[in-house]
């Protein structure tokens, strides 16, 4: 024996499994089902959208008679803090849930450039990577002293730079740029940190300087100087080489000159091997003396 048990549809309750599926930076996918399995006609749903920073309201309308029901939230704004619900159109009891889009990412190619008496930072325009960005809107820049543990708001700028003076001597810094918050500081970028841990220990701030080029010179230096030892060193050595060359010349020819000439004599080395080489050599004759040939 069996009977059949018909459920009279109770509209006034209210959607089932109401989850988020996917967020976006300006959008949020969203889904439920029905408040009861198969509806023999088309349901309508309110869903109110409620945005918690801005605190204004938007409600959409929903028709659908399937069972699980999708629908996409648009034109939300990155970063944002939302409370969304849905119900009948009647007015049935609600399902709520909260979502928070993505934010902005954080600004790309964070950098320091260390000058005498401050320092620079550097980063590349969130207009380039994110078209829900306008350049008006700036960047706020803080930063964190680990020493003394404490968060510091150095301000904001539409620029893609920012100039920190009055670092102290000895202290590490943590320094974040993001997209400028909105509303109270309840709509934020995500931030780019940057340690900056190059400071050294002295008692002007003017002195202080970056590891990196101080490193450099520490090689460079160095080397110049022994380049410059080894060029000295061989210019007294070619020097000296050349002053006993010109000195040997001068002793040699000097031992071979003739006042009586007024000339220096050099033997042609064809006679180097002969016996007789103490042979007074004949070098002329005289006006005065005849010349009898035989």
């Amino acid at each position: 024996d069996y009977v059949v048990v018909k459920m009279i549809p109770d509209n006034r309750l209210p959607p089932r499994h109401l989850h988020a599926v996917h967020t976006g930076k300006t959008f949020a996918v969203i889904k439920w089902e029905s408040p009861y399995d198969s509806p023999d006609q088309d349901m309508l749903y309110a869903v109110a959208v409620k945005d918690l920073v801005r605190k204004t309201d938007k409600i959409y309308k929903v028709k659908s008679r399937n069972s699980t029901v999708e629908y996409t939230i648009k034109k939300l704004e990155p970063g944002g803090k939302y409370h969304v619900i849905v119900q009948l159109g009647n007015m049935s009891k609600e399902s709520s849930m909260k979502i928070n889009t993505v934010p902005l990412s954080a600004p790309d190619a964070l950098k320091i450039i260390t000058e005498n008496d401050h320092i620079l930072l550097f980063w590349k325009s969130l207009a380039l990577k994110e078209s829900n960005f306008n350049e008006s809107r700036g960047y706020e820049i803080h930063m964190f002293d680990s020493l003394m543990n404490i968060t510091a708001y150095l301000g904001n700028t539409t620029e893609n730079f920012f100039k920190v003076s009055n670092l102290k001597i000895g202290h590490n810094y943590s320094f974040t740029v993001q997209a400028r918050c909105l509303y109270g500081g309840q709509m934020c970028g995500e931030p780019a940190t940057l340690l900056y841990d190059e400071l050294g220990t002295g008692e002007d701030s003017s002195a202080t300087k970056s590891g990196r080029p101080t490193d450099v010179a520490a090689i460079v230096v160095p080397v110049l100087f022994l380049l410059l030892v080894t060029l000295g060193i061989g210019f007294v050595l070619l020097y000296m080489r050349h002053r006993r060359l010109q000195s040997s010349f001068t002793a040699f020819a000097n031992s071979h000159y003739s006042s009586r000439l007024g000339s220096a004599i050099f033997s042609s080395g064809d006679d180097l091997g002969d016996e007789d080489d103490e042979a007074p050599m004949i070098t002329g004759f005289s006006d005065d003396v005849p010349m009898v040939i035989a």
